[in-house]
């Protein structure tokens, strides 16, 4: 079993955060992934007002009675909701862990935070941004590389690159995805400094996810190879599952399609709409580690799975070097 300093942190069996999908991280999945030994993390955004949002919590409370956090957002919205009225009914209802991400780092909000006793993870993609959340008092940070499904950032930097980076560069915990989707990955990350992986392409087909059958079916069928990056042109780049949306998506930005153009088919309640109904996904996020999921199951089954083939990985990585485990390993008594 994997015990580091996030899985103690926060009081979780295994070492690996469910990612925050919009439209996609409510109550059934984000209980999926706690319930499975994961940090489940529901997205506050999928709320536009405070009533639906405290009875979402206190139905996920219901759920379970295991870790969970809270997702703030801090990207760009054109009905942008202040995160204050999340928070009130979060400190309310007892929330012990948050998570924040988006283009800045959450110092409007920290002190709030700091003061009802929740840790802080802040999810980010470079090391000066990483740096920014520590010096405000974040308890762990969350980075991703360029494989990433969703918000990739622009910096294009590739997960076995940024980690170390970020490891090295801060004194907190990092939790690390991008490209990860099974327990090779995680091992991988783990190895580069990691005290956890977040993902969520592979937890795309989890039973639990509420995304239609027939696009859980497509998913399946994808390689790496059948992902794009679209919303660059209006400095928010995505990488997204590649269909009919984002590839119109795609040719508009490069015609040189303002907002007001690209809105018909990017628009959060579009997207919605897509996602629960037997479509081409719409502008689904997406990482390139989509060609590692292959059958769609219980959420359980696929963390376990997770979980025993990192254990089988470093097991592999133990046999490769004997001789460093006779240099290293404390040797047993003669009789």
């Amino acid at each position: 079993m994997f015990k580091t300093k996030i899985t103690e942190m926060l009081g979780i069996e295994y070492p690996i955060v469910g990612g925050t999908m919009m439209h996609l991280a409510k109550v059934d999945y984000t209980a999926a992934v706690s319930e499975a030994g994961g940090l489940g993390v529901m997205a506050s955004a999928n709320y536009k007002e405070m009533d639906p949002f405290r009875e979402a919590l206190r139905e996920l409370k219901k759920r379970t009675s295991k870790p969970f956090a809270i997702n703030l957002n801090f990207f760009p919205a054109l009905n942008q909701i202040d995160n204050n009225l999340y928070l009130d009914i979060m400190i309310d209802e007892g929330v012990k862990v948050v998570e924040t991400s988006g283009h800045k780092a959450p110092e409007d909000v920290i002190s709030r935070i700091k003061e009802a006793g929740m840790k802080l993870i802040h999810k980010c993609v470079g090391v000066r941004y990483a740096k920014k959340a520590q010096s405000i008092g974040a308890d762990a940070i969350t980075v991703v590389g360029y494989e990433n499904g969703g918000a990739t950032g622009t910096l294009d930097i590739t997960t076995l690159c940024l980690v170390p980076r970020v490891v090295d560069e801060v004194d907190l915990p990092v939790i690390a995805g991008g490209g990860v989707a099974d327990g090779r990955g995680l091992a991988a990350v783990l190895a580069l400094g990691a005290e956890a992986t977040i993902m969520g392409t592979r937890l795309l087909l989890a039973e639990e996810t509420p995304l239609h059958e027939d696009i859980k079916k497509k998913l399946i069928e994808l390689s790496e190879l059948d992902t794009q990056l679209v919303l660059r042109s209006i400095g928010n780049t995505h990488r997204v599952m590649t269909n009919e949306t984002s590839q119109k998506v795609a040719d508009l930005e490069a015609s040189g399609a303002g907002l007001d153009e690209l809105l018909p088919l990017i628009s959060g309640m579009i997207t919605k709409e897509k996602f629960a109904e037997s479509s081409d996904g719409g502008l689904l996020a997406c990482g390139q580690g989509i060609g590692l999921g292959t059958e769609i199951k219980p959420m359980k089954d696929i963390i376990e799975e997770i979980i025993e083939e990192a254990q089988s990985v470093t097991a592999r990585l133990n046999n490769l070097m004997p001789l460093a485990r006779s240099r290293y390993m404390p040797q047993s008594c003669p009789p």
